[in-house]
């Protein structure tokens, strides 16, 4: 039998070799344009076959597989919140069970290139872990890594940094309140308070140093830009440490430790999707289906209009359908949620925008302060509803920005409209002016992304900063909404409270703009002072230098 078995195969590698000639185009044919249709190069080739496999049901059923995984780890730890890593953990957490948000880039995590940002200081999240006793984040990935580079090294540099900066403060504070030498380590709990930084052991150890020198200067960069360090000291009792699981982790559930047990504040970086060595083609009970590890990454790309909370929504008719279903039932949803909002007026913010009244306020620059709101837009309002908290009637929610008279929403979020808001600047360049609204109670700006236009902010911040002069000199409340009110909205509320606020946060038709300099330290600490209260805030770097232009070119202006 091995004697015959030699010459066959021979035979069946001649053939496959010679059908290969006949269809596989040479090494000096390669450079010149195919003219056969049904000749494919391997890229083609491989291009076809990954179209084929990522498809929108393989998608969906993907997410709704991994979204499992990380049920199961978050029942382990029931008292610690939810919290989904914008945008991609979104996908995998069902509304009903998230508690907040998060915003960690994988950018300021990439070897070589890492940072801390001051503009995506997510002091809401170390709050809310100081709270609960920790918290559990959602990440996916596409590449062939367990962890994407947020929970690698991101989200492990920021827990550091605020570590040492409280630190610093604590020991600051001894030096300066006198305590007695035996209450020293009592008082101010450093004695085991770890400031170390801590990675996972697959970061190699010269990036591990240069991470760890770095430190340092990143924490000074916390502390100059205006952050509130001493409400996250009385809100830590125990310092923030990451821990990473995966699918490809073990945990034993007869020996799942308590979190109250543990001498740090657990951050628990819970990377949804399983890494590329696993089968990849999957089985149901009807269906086979191909997974996609990080499928919920890059939604544009995939995800034909429908969102994270339209999937949980409708997630058992798009799977039960089946692939050749899936496509036609995700259009009819999107189109009928879209109807279901023209009809709402989504693209006409439908809110209540009063007659223009006097002030009844005795000062005419400084107001109370409405409202301070440490919670996520897409958060569950019934549960997490803090004190003064404003929403709309349809039950969305809104911003306000200290005492500034200034809040800041999403158009497609306040619906129905807020009580206490007399005008509205309209950021939405889809949106459309409200029935009954006057030219001085409402403006419309058509502005899009710097990707889009990357002057169109720059261009519309003068009638911006016109319009909230006009109102908030009369003592009106003043609603900057944009599209997804992370990003636009929050821009143009930095251009106001920079150019018409003083450095202690009261109106004051921009005199005291006129007396200092303007620089990127501070408008990153009025950013900061924004983001204390709008903690969905995710301002674009192209935006923010178009703020900062426009700063510029007015101080230029007032010194002329």
């Amino acid at each position: 039998m091995a004697s015959e078995s030699v010459p066959s195969l021979l035979s069946r590698r001649s053939a496959w070799n010679l059908a290969a000639s006949t269809h596989l185009p040479t090494m000096a044919a390669a450079s010149e344009p195919a003219t056969d249709e049904g000749v494919l190069s391997i890229y083609k080739a491989a291009r076809r076959i990954k179209r084929r496999e990522s498809t929108l049901y393989n998608a969906l059923r993907s997410v709704a597989d991994d979204a499992a995984f990380v049920a199961e780890i978050a029942a382990l730890w029931p008292a610690l919140p939810l919290v989904a890593n914008l945008r991609c953990g979104l996908w995998y957490t069902q509304p009903r069970t998230l508690a907040a948000t998060c915003y960690f880039k994988s950018t300021d995590g990439h070897a070589g290139n890492w940072g801390f940002s001051t503009a995506r200081l997510n002091l809401h999240l170390a709050l809310l872990a100081g709270e609960r006793g920790g918290c559990i984040i959602v990440d996916s990935t596409r590449r062939g890594k367990r962890f994407p580079d947020s929970m690698s090294k991101t989200i492990p540099i920021w827990c550091c940094v605020l570590n040492r900066a409280i630190q610093r403060h604590r020991l600051r504070a001894i030096n300066q309140v006198a305590v007695p030498k035996g209450n020293v380590e009592k008082y101010s709990g450093s004695s085991n308070w770890d400031s170390s930084v801590h990675l996972p052991m697959w970061v190699l150890d010269t990036e591990k140093n240069a991470i760890e020198g770095r430190i340092e200067e990143w924490a000074d960069q916390f502390e100059s830009c205006g952050a509130d360090i001493h409400s996250l000291s009385l809100g830590l009792q125990k310092p923030l440490r990451p821990l990473w699981i995966s699918q490809s982790t073990r945990i034993w559930l007869n020996e799942v430790p308590e979190h109250e047990l543990w001498e740090f504040t657990p951050i628990i970086l819970v990377s949804a999707s399983a890494s590329g060595t696993v089968p990849t083609q999957r089985m149901s009970s009807e269906y086979s289906w191909h997974y996609i590890p990080g499928a919920g990454d890059d939604e544009e790309s995939w995800a034909r209009g429908l969102t994270p909370a339209l999937f949980w929504k409708h997630s058992y008719d798009l799977l039960d359908g089946g692939p050749d279903l899936c496509n036609q039932l995700v259009a009819d949803i999107v189109e009928k949620e879209r109807v279901y909002r023209a009809q709402r007026g989504e693209y006409s913010p439908q809110i209540a925008a009063k007659h223009l009244k006097s002030s009844s306020h005795n000062d005419p620059y400084c107001y109370g302060d409405h409202t301070t709101i440490t919670q996520s837009m897409n958060s569950d309002p019934s549960a997490i509803a803090p004190t003064n908290t404003q929403y709309s009637s349809d039950g969305h929610v809104a911003f306000w920005i200290g005492a500034s008279n200034l809040a800041v929403s999403s158009t497609r979020q306040v619906i129905d409209g807020l009580p206490d808001v007399d005008c509205i600047l309209n950021c939405d360049s889809t949106s459309r002016s409200p029935s009954g609204s006057s030219e001085n109670s409402y403006l419309e700006l058509p502005i899009v992304g710097s990707k889009d236009d990357r002057f169109s902010l720059l261009k519309n911040l003068p009638r911006a900063i016109s319009f909230a002069k006009k109102n908030l000199t009369a003592g009106r409340k003043m609603l900057l909404c944009c599209q997804t009110g992370e990003d636009i909205s929050i821009c143009v509320a930095l251009a106001i409270i920079t150019r018409l606020f003083s450095d202690s946060g009261c109106f004051d038709c921009g005199d005291s703009f006129a007396k200092r300099d303007i620089t990127k330290l501070e408008m990153r600490k009025r950013l900061v002072f924004i983001c204390k209260y709008a903690v969905n805030a995710r301002p674009s770097r192209g935006n923010l230098r178009q703020v900062y232009s426009f700063l510029c070119n007015e101080k230029e202006q007032l010194s002329c």
